[in-house]
């Protein structure tokens, strides 16, 4: 395990990679960057919410993941870094790769730290959402990358390979969303060159930022709340598409598709008691996001402490409380493409 990324806030740019309460293509997938990004609008005074609507709740599971993927921005540095050690000398790694994938981009946080890490690449922003893939050029011009980030619109696992070889791709949290995880993972090796190298960032430690006992409700919110999204999580992969149980043994699943592992590392991501605004404002979308999508999972004495954590004007809300904090885990695994697939096979 690396050394815990410590900070007490969010100082300029800074996702999880704990279990997301909506299936969708993407580590980081949000809307927009910037002052006020993650504050979530309350309805007006005297006026009754509308009805949430499919939309709705797909804006919202975007927004607690852009600001997750600012939250994490430091880890994604520090994976990027350590994926340039994995090919070598700093002179021979940055040579080998000219060529990389992010495959779940989102708004392109990733995809900026790849390109960081390997100044001679040209890095490929990879998702389903228009919308998303357009924020990730705006933020590659903002940051002066506009010439070596471009993006590509898939869906599906077969789609990840058409832009031709690559040398390095990286995807997080993007299999558990896929009905085949195996399929995908081959789907993904495909694309690599001879020599190349698969990144998968999947699960880890889901997102802690509550003490046990809060003061209010019942001791262990936080527990149940993780329980309540793997009852959940479980139940959605079941209704994926050609959905297919595995053993999520992820240097296994690489091995199956014909990559040899070449190691897997732990990142440690932490802020500390007491929490900067934007940190506050990411678990207050979260939370609002798990009272609407766990439902009846929770009883009511849950329920109800979680509209109290909601609450702006509470002093035990979480926008205010000062034992709020953030810890959470993303283990990267790795394995690379040592001869052409098609020869992997006819010699096996």
């Amino acid at each position: 395990m690396t050394p815990t990324q410590r900070t007490g806030g969010l100082d300029g740019e800074a996702p999880g990679a704990g279990p997301d309460p909506e299936p969708r293509a993407g580590h980081e997938l949000g809307t927009r960057a910037g002052p006020g990004a993650g504050h979530t609008p309350e309805p007006e005074a005297g006026l009754a919410p509308e009805p949430e609507t499919e939309l709705d709740a797909g804006l919202e599971a975007e927004l607690e993941a852009e600001l997750e993927a600012e939250l994490h921005a430091g880890f994604l540095a520090e994976a990027a870094h350590w994926l340039h050690g994995l090919f070598g000398p700093a002179d021979r790694a940055t040579a080998a790769v000219g060529r990389i994938l992010d495959v779940g981009s989102g708004t392109g946080v990733a995809s900026r730290a790849l390109a960081d890490a390997f100044p001679r690449a040209r890095v490929v922003a990879v998702d389903r959402s228009a919308a998303l893939l357009a924020r990730a050029e705006a933020r590659a011009a903002e940051h002066g990358l506009a010439g070596r980030i471009t993006t590509q619109r898939a869906e599906r696992p077969e789609e990840f390979a058409r832009s031709g070889p690559v040398d390095l791709i990286w995807t997080g949290n993007v299999c558990r969303h896929l009905g085949d995880q195996q399929a995908a993972v081959r789907s993904l090796a495909s694309a690599l060159r001879p020599g190349g190298l698969l990144a998968v960032a999947e699960r880890g430690l889901p997102p802690r930022f509550l003490p046990r006992d809060i003061g209010i409700g019942r001791p262990g919110l936080q527990a149940r709340l993780d329980a309540a999204v793997e009852e959940q999580v479980t139940a959605r992969r079941s209704r994926l598409p050609g959905a297919t149980s595995v053993v999520e043994d992820w240097p296994c699943l690489l091995a199956s598709a014909g990559l040899v592992p070449a190691g897997s590392r732990t990142f440690l991501i932490e802020f500390p008691a007491p929490l900067d605004v934007p940190a506050r404002r990411h678990l207050h979308t979260r939370l609002h996001g798990l009272l609407t999508d766990l439902g009846e999972r929770l009883d009511l004495v849950d329920r109800l402490t979680v509209e109290q954590l909601l609450d702006g004007d509470s002093c035990t809300g979480v926008l205010w409380r000062p034992d709020a904090f953030y810890l959470t885990a993303v283990t990267v695994h790795t394995a690379r493409l040592c001869r052409p697939l098609a020869t992997s096979r006819s010699g096996s």
